[in-house]
C-alpha cells in the first residue's frame, strides 16, 4: 500500500503547548523536530510565549529537541534555539529531504525513533513522511498556546490534501 504523502500520523487538533508528551513516548519517540513559525512562534517576535517555554521544558525532560525552519534567517532561529538550549536548522528547505537526512545523522536516531512538530502539511508533515518519520499535525499558536482561531493557510493546505486523496478532518 501506498504512504499517504499528506497524511499526518497524528493530527490532534492542539498546539504543540497541548500536545500529551505520553502519546510520543508510547511510540518509541527519543527525539522531536520541531518547526518555529506559527508552530512555536506565533507572530514575528524572537522571544517564546512562556507557554511554550513551559512545554518545551517539561518535553526536554523526555525528549531531545531540535528546532527545524524554513526560515532563511539562521540569526532568528538561533535566536529561540539559545533560549532552549537546543540544536537547530534554518533555511530547511521542507519538504526536501537533505537537511532532515543531516538532522538524523547529528542526533543519532533512527527514523522511527524521530517526530516532527508543525503546523504545515505540504512542508512538516511531507518532509516527515517521505522520511519515515512520525509526523505530528498542530495547530497554529497564540501567545497564550491557544490554537489561533482564522488560521488560512493551514484550511486551504487542508482542503488541498482532502482533493489529494488524504484523510484529514
Amino acid at each position: 500500500m501506498r504512504r499517504q504523502w499528506l497524511q499526518p500520523d497524528w493530527d490532534p487538533g492542539l498546539t504543540v503547548v497541548q500536545l500529551p508528551l505520553e502519546h510520543l513516548l508510547d511510540r518509541g519517540i527519543t527525539s522531536l523536530l520541531l518547526d518555529v513559525d506559527r508552530t512555536l512562534l506565533p507572530g514575528h517576535d524572537v522571544r517564546l510565549p512562556d507557554a511554550v517555554m513551559g512545554w518545551a521544558s517539561a518535553a526536554q525532560r523526555h525528549l531531545r529537541l531540535h528546532l527545524f525552519s524554513n526560515n532563511p534567517s539562521r540569526q532568528r532561529i538561533q535566536a529561540v534555539a539559545d533560549q532552549l538550549g537546543v540544536s537547530f536548522t534554518s533555511g530547511a528547505a521542507k519538504p526536501r529531504r537533505g537537511a532532515l537526512r543531516r538532522v538524523l545523522q547529528e542526533l543519532q536516531v533512527q527514523p522511527d525513533e524521530l517526530a516532527i512538530v508543525g503546523d504545515r502539511l505540504f512542508t512538516d508533515v511531507l518532509a516527515g513522511n517521505r522520511l519515515g518519520l512520525y509526523t505530528v499535525l498542530v495547530k497554529p499558536v497564540k501567545a497564550d498556546g491557544t490554537p489561533c482561531p482564522h488560521d488560512r493557510v493551514q484550511r486551504l493546505e487542508r482542503q488541498l490534501a482532502r482533493l489529494l486523496g488524504a484523510e484529514i478532518r
